[in-house]
């Protein structure tokens, strides 16, 4: 297969080779103005390091059926996702046991749930117990981290579990998190009330990434010190960011791509009605909600406060571009090469010779990316219907 593109970092058409599943050869391509104007930018498949669910589908709702992850996962092209981490929230031990167990079930059984599912992120139940910290996660199930508990979760899961979220706040946690890093687990610190003192002991025990910074937070802090202080200061910690336009403002934003640079991530963290027509819902998690055309979603009795995220990567990094906050080539490479380097996933190579070929073709239509095509391993599994690109 024979593409032809503008390159998303140097702006430039090439030619791009795919055989046997790889990126075999990429070439500058002669192209005039006309001829440019209409080829699409080639990027490498977005990677979302957290998803709770997409289009109906909920990742949170039990019981899950095995065949649910792999429709995610094929529901996920059109927005260019090649690989992601479903989400299961806290729960009830023997709730988060079934779900992680469907989803190793559909691994088994589904190529497609098997190929773009590159590991399991278990959010809680090992977060604060306290208001505002917790967010929507429910109190009742909230515990101290257990490591016997955790591994009997990893048993069911098939060895999937690859990220776990927890706050540093709990007596034993860099006991847990040492013994998670040894068995190749990432933490991320998330859902916190952890002193300074408590977040530099979970780093020094191998803590690595800081979850959707800036949210499940409380709406009231000390100036200084505090957690968000903390998690910024040490260099040891990705930060993973949503950037849907209402999660966080641009000044955040702005801050946290200064501090960390090439440490900053980005994430969805999308509820299961992302990808839903605006309107009027009844969820299991937060009652009545009310997702606007603008794209945001909010509790309908209080329209201030937000009930998740209902928007994915490739409008994050829309905002990022739009706003002046991050050039199109290093939005992208936050929510693709950055995450998947971050999870030493083989599509860190991006678009290099001997890369997987998940490649996305995308176009700029306004102040909006549309996805004309999306190639996983080398095989196109999503085509816009009124495109053809690729020969």
């Amino acid at each position: 297969m024979i593409i032809q593109a503008i390159h998303y970092r140097t702006g430039e058409p090439v030619e791009i080779e795919v055989q046997a599943g790889r990126i075999a050869r990429i070439a500058p391509a002669e192209a005039d103005p006309t001829e440019r104007d209409a080829l699409p930018f080639a990027a490498p498949g977005l990677v979302d390091l957290q998803i709770n669910g997409f289009a109906g589908h909920d990742f949170n709702r039990p019981p899950m059926s095995p065949e649910l992850p792999g429709t995610v996962a094929r529901e996920l092209r059109r927005e260019g996702v090649t690989a992601f981490y479903p989400t299961v929230i806290t729960n009830g031990p023997e709730t988060i046991a079934s779900q992680v167990a469907a989803i190793a079930e559909a691994c088994e059984r589904d190529t497609d749930a098997a190929s773009c599912i590159a590991g399991i992120h278990l959010e809680g139940p090992f977060i604060s117990p306290e208001d505002g910290a917790r967010g929507a996660h429910a109190l009742e199930y909230v515990r101290t981290p257990d490591w016997e508990l955790f591994c009997k979760w990893q048993e069911a899961a098939g060895g999937r579990i690859a990220i776990v979220t927890l706050s540093p706040e709990w007596e034993g946690s860099s006991s847990f998190i040492r013994r998670c890093t040894d068995n190749g687990i990432t933490v991320s610190i998330g859902h916190t009330a952890a002193t300074a003192d408590q977040i530099k002991e979970a780093v020094a025990a191998g803590a690595r990434m800081s979850t959707h910074f800036g949210n499940g937070a409380h709406l009231m802090l000390p100036r200084h010190p505090n957690y968000l202080w903390e998690q910024l200061a040490r260099d040891e910690l990705w930060s993973c960011l949503i950037a849907d336009g209402f999660h966080l403002p641009d000044q955040v934003l702005q801050v946290v791509l200064k501090v960390k640079g090439p440490k900053a991530m980005l994430v969805s963290d999308a509820v299961y009605l992302s990808g839903m027509p605006p309107g009027e819902y009844e969820t299991h998690i937060g009652g009545r909600v009310v997702l606007t055309p603008q794209g945001r979603l909010h509790l309908a009795e209080q329209e201030r406060l937000l009930a998740g995220s209902a928007q994915m990567l490739l409008w994050g990094i829309g905002q990022l571009t739009d706003r002046g906050i991050a050039s199109l080539a290093d939005a992208w490479d936050m929510a693709s090469v950055r995450p998947a380097g971050f999870m030493r996933l083989p599509a860190a190579a991006g678009l290099s010779v001997g890369a997987p070929a998940d490649i996305v073709l995308f176009r700029r239509d306004g102040g909006k990316l549309r996805i004309e095509q999306t190639c996983k391993a080398g095989e196109i599994v999503y085509r816009d219907e009124d495109e053809t690109i690729a020969n």
